[in-house]
Parts: structure tokens; C-alpha cells; sequence
């Protein structure tokens, strides 16, 4: 390939389409044309909740105000052409639980959607020159434990086995509505040691590890693999990210082949295929209601769509109250939204490169699909301080380093890689989060410098373009991500389960009858989990008189 001119971007603005485009619809009229089901949103839950509708028979319309679907699951050339860079989210590991994936459900393979399993799974390199690399491999995975501990390597080897043995429990009450089975707590009573996991659940991810593991390495891998949920690892009720690891240590961390974006590509296309319809660079600005009932949605340039059966929405909840009077939505909802905090914000590169990072292992180098750098426990435990303080903080910054294109080369052009930095600093600063736009250039380099400390081969003659996202650059992106935050808020003891998005109102119904709500706000929250969007099918489905074991047997 020849040399690609250098280029640098610090601006979010639009997403430039990818040269083979993806589904992205024009935005036509289709004004006089009537629904059963407005969703107001693409994201991969919001689609998710359309998909099964359609399949179930109703007549739905899709609309999104980006010029393409996807929301935080989306693909596009950010840094130059031919580069296919994952816009927010990358993994898509927790998504393999869901039984939509797991049962095939949706046959979304049908409709372009393919995997690639990456081995390893994870490496966490240290500054004193050791590493710890998670393969797929339990015995290999163990052995890399066992270099800093003998007794780390029982310690993890007996988490995948409590963790497994739990596993059913803890992910059945995810992929099931509020409210639709017995509480979790109340099904541990009734499985061995299930007193053990109540109090588990409702200790801090650090407490747990630091007990656990006494190896200064083991414990900083383990709490890396705890934070990637933005989560500060010493709050209450984080324990369950204690187990990221062994969470992922059996079903990897699956990315989809030719980026993110292709599972939304692929529920887009299901959703045509089934009646459906999606239109794109569609805002919607207002809820239309009429005694006392949403009947459908305003558009930002004029349009309107009307619902038959209902609105699903997928409108991050501190912008939806202001689509409706706000007497309509009732003081608890309003008192819950008022209340909504945000989690621990990301700050992204994305770089352009002709190399991917090399990190030295023994005999070598290793370049890993995603790797973690976090130089110690203690740096682990200022995320929440910091954040706190609204200073950023680029001392050892602990960063997440993600080169899909190791094992996906179709997503750069041949022989050069895509590479994504993600850190996390506040949205709040003291100066304001505007000041994010005099300093993301300066807080990007201090985040490479430190990477080259480990990767010691990404000289300036290697990287050909960079695109950056502050935090304020997340939300002005995508309004989902409200101050910065890419699981739209924080998944904190106030936040989750039955108090998610808040209490009374966790079962995807809104106050305003004839509206249903899905997405991050909902439970089980953010990442890739398909779970608010086909949570929230499995209500809507009920309250329409069928059932979504109904829908999937149906021969459509």
C-alpha cells in the first residue's frame, strides 16, 4: 500500500460512512403512513425491542437521528479511508449470554452477522517488565497466575468454578424483566452458598480480590478486568465485577467480524426483512400525546409518526421528561431522573497505524486484540477520587489498548491496524467540561507517551492519523452518553436492578401509558448485553396478549 498522508482530527463532528455503506437509510416521508410500534432510537437495544416486535407480527418504524443505525455499537471511518474503527463499544462478550445469541433465536447469522473468537483473550502488561496474559486456556491461564503466586493460581481457579457454578442464576436474572421472576437474592437463598453470593454481590469488587489474591500483579490484572464496567472497584455493591475475568475466561471477549456495527447492521436488516422500516437523520423532538396516552412522536424537521399499539423509546431519561409536559410524567419519575449519576467517563484515541502495539513477552512480542495497563492497586482505587475531584489525572493513567485488526484484518486496508486507547477522566471539570476542548489534544499525547512505555514500537513514523473523543465529545456524539458516560450513567448500588432507571419504574413501562422505555437506562444496564432491548420485548409482548417464546417458535 502506498503511504498514507498523516492526518490528525480532534473535533467529533459527523461520522464519516464507511466506503462499503452500512445501513443507513434515507430519510424519506412515509408521513401519512401508520404503525403499531414508533421507536425512537437505534441503538442495539432499541433494535433488539424491534426486531422480536417484528417478528411477532407488528408493523414497526425505527427512527434514528445519526445518518447511521447503531447508537453505541456502531462502525466508521474516524481516522482515513479503508479504516473501519469502532465508534464506542468493541467486545461483545456479555451479548453471547443473552438467549437471543445463545438459542439463536433471531438466526441474526442469516443477516451478515459473524464472530471471531480472539486467543488471548486479555493481556495486562507491568512496568517492572512481567505481564499477565488471560488465554482461553484455563491451565495456560492459571500458569500465567502462577508466575507471580502458586496460591493466586488456586485462588483463580477456584473462582471459575464458584463463578460457573452461580452462573445460570446471576445471568438468568439479567436477561429477565424486573419484576417477571423471583428477585436475585431471593434465588440464592435457595442454592448452596447461595448466603455466600448475597454477600458477595453486595461487597466491593477490591474487597473481594484483596482477599483473595495476595500478589500485587494478580490483583492489579483482576482489578483491571473489574473496572472496564467504569465502575470505581471499591464502591459497594461492585463485587460482581470481581469476576470479569471469570466471567469472560470461558466465553472470551467475540468480536464481530468487520466491527462493532455489524450485530446493528444485522438486527437493521432482520427488521426490514420482517416489515419493518428505519429511517435515519430523524430526531425526535416530541412526544405526541393525547388523553393522557403517547400516540406516537415529532420529528426535528416537522414529520410526525403515529403508534397503534405503542412508543418504545430509547431516549436517554434526562432528556425524555423534556419531550412531554412535565406534569404528565409524576414526581417519583422526575425526582428518580433528577437524581441519575453519571459513571466514571471514557477518553478515547482512535489511532490509524502501520504497525499494531507490541508488548514484550518472553521469546518476543505479543500483539493482543485488547490489553490493560494499570500500574497498581492503589491507581485502581483513585478512579472514584478523581473523578470526584473533576482534575485530570494523568499520573500512570490506566488505559485500555484495543487492535481488533490483529485477528480482523478486513478492517483497515492491508499490512495496517486500527488501534483504540481508552482511558477514563471526568466529564466535570473545575473549568467546565468545555474545557475539554483546549486540553483533549494535550490529555491524547500524555496517554500515547505512556503507552509507549510498554509498546515501545508506536513511534510517530507508525501512526498515520488519530481521531479523539473527550467526554464531552461522547455526548456531543451521542446523546445517549450523558456526561461522557457510555453506559448512560453509573450501574451503582442506586442504580441497578429494580432502581434502574428508578424505583417503580424499572419494567420498562413510563408513567405515560402507551410508552415503554429500553436502553442503558434500563435494566440490566449498559455494555453489550442485548438485555434492556429484549427484556423490554418480553413486556411489551405480554402486554399485547403473547409471549416472546411465542414469537421465537414462529416460523418467520
Amino acid at each position: 500500500m502506498s503511504r498514507v498522508s498523516r492526518r490528525e482530527f480532534v473535533k467529533t463532528t459527523a461520522l464519516a460512512p464507511l466506503a462499503a455503506a452500512p445501513f443507513s437509510p434515507n430519510a424519506q416521508t412515509h408521513k401519512d403512513e401508520r404503525y403499531d410500534m414508533v421507536v425512537a432510537g437505534a441503538g442495539h437495544n432499541s433494535l433488539i425491542t424491534a426486531a422480536y416486535l417484528a417478528k411477532a407480527g407488528y408493523r414497526c418504524l425505527v427512527l434514528e437521528g445519526r445518518p447511521i443505525v447503531g447508537g453505541g455499537v456502531k462502525t466508521a471511518e474516524l481516522t482515513l479511508r479503508g479504516f473501519r474503527d469502532d465508534v464506542c463499544s468493541t467486545s461483545h462478550a456479555f451479548l453471547m449470554d443473552n438467549p437471543m445469541m445463545k438459542n439463536d433465536e433471531l438466526r441474526l447469522r442469516d443477516y451478515g452477522l459473524e464472530y471471531i473468537d480472539p486467543d488471548p483473550i486479555f493481556h495486562v502488561p507491568f512496568a517492572d517488565g512481567s505481564y499477565l496474559t488471560q488465554w482461553r486456556d484455563v491451565d495456560r491461564t492459571c500458569a500465567e497466575f502462577a508466575k507471580f503466586s502458586k496460591k493466586d493460581a488456586d485462588a483463580y481457579r477456584k473462582m471459575l468454578a464458584e463463578f460457573d457454578a452461580i452462573r445460570p442464576i446471576l445471568f438468568g436474572a439479567s436477561f429477565t424483566p424486573i419484576g417477571f421472576g423471583k428477585p436475585l437474592n431471593d434465588q440464592l437463598t435457595q442454592v448452596p452458598r447461595g448466603k455466600l453470593w448475597q454477600r458477595r454481590l453486595a461487597m466491593s469488587a477490591w474487597e473481594i480480590i484483596r482477599d483473595a489474591f495476595e500478589n500485587e500483579h494478580s490483583r492489579t490484572f483482576l482489578l483491571f478486568m473489574a473496572h472496564l464496567a467504569a465502575e470505581p472497584p471499591d464502591a459497594p455493591m461492585t463485587g460482581r465485577l470481581a469476576f470479569g475475568a471469570a466471567r469472560q475466561q470461558h466465553s472470551g471477549r467475540p468480536i464481530p467480524k468487520g466491527g462493532s456495527g455489524m450485530l446493528t447492521q444485522a438486527l437493521a436488516r432482520f427488521i426490514e426483512a420482517h416489515g419493518g422500516t428505519l429511517l435515519t437523520n430523524k430526531w425526535v423532538k416530541r412526544l405526541i400525546v393525547e388523553n393522557e396516552r403517547c400516540v406516537g412522536v415529532e420529528c426535528g424537521d416537522g414529520s410526525s409518526y403515529r403508534a397503534e399499539k405503542a412508543v418504545v423509546s430509547t431516549i436517554h431519561i434526562k432528556h425524555l421528561v423534556d419531550l412531554a409536559p412535565r406534569e404528565l410524567w409524576g414526581q417519583d419519575f422526575i425526582d428518580g431522573v433528577n437524581t441519575w449519576q453519571p459513571e466514571n467517563p471514557m477518553f478515547v484515541t482512535h489511532y490509524a497505524m502501520s504497525e499494531p502495539p507490541k508488548f514484550a513477552v518472553e521469546g518476543g512480542t505479543l500483539s493482543p486484540i485488547e490489553a490493560g495497563i494499570l500500574a497498581s492497586p492503589e491507581r485502581a482505587l483513585r478512579f472514584g477520587y478523581d473523578d470526584a475531584r473533576g482534575v485530570v489525572n494523568l499520573e500512570d493513567p490506566p488505559m485500555q489498548v484495543i487492535t481488533c485488526t490483529v485477528a480482523d484484518p478486513t478492517r483497515a486496508p492491508a499490512g495496517m491496524h486500527t488501534v483504540k486507547v481508552v482511558g477514563w477522566q471526568p466529564y466535570e471539570l473545575k473549568e467546565g467540561p468545555e474545557h475539554w476542548d483546549q486540553i483533549k489534544k494535550e490529555v491524547s499525547d500524555a496517554y500515547l507517551q505512556s503507552l509507549r512505555r510498554y509498546a515501545q514500537n508506536l513511534t510517530d513514523d507508525k501512526i498515520l492519523a488519530r481521531f479523539i473523543e473527550s467526554p464531552l465529545d461522547l455526548e456531543r456524539m451521542n446523546p445517549h452518553f450523558w456526561h461522557g458516560s457510555a453506559h448512560a450513567g453509573a450501574q451503582s448500588a442506586s442504580q441497578v436492578g429494580a432502581m434502574r432507571p428508578m424505583p417503580g419504574w424499572a419494567q420498562h413501562r413510563m408513567p405515560i401509558p402507551g410508552l415503554y422505555q429500553t436502553g442503558a437506562t434500563t435494566h440490566p444496564g449498559g455494555s453489550v448485553t442485548g438485555g434492556p432491548g429484549r427484556n423490554a420485548a418480553i413486556v411489551i409482548l405480554k402486554d399485547f396478549g403473547t409471549s416472546i417464546e411465542e414469537v421465537v417458535s414462529k416460523k418467520t
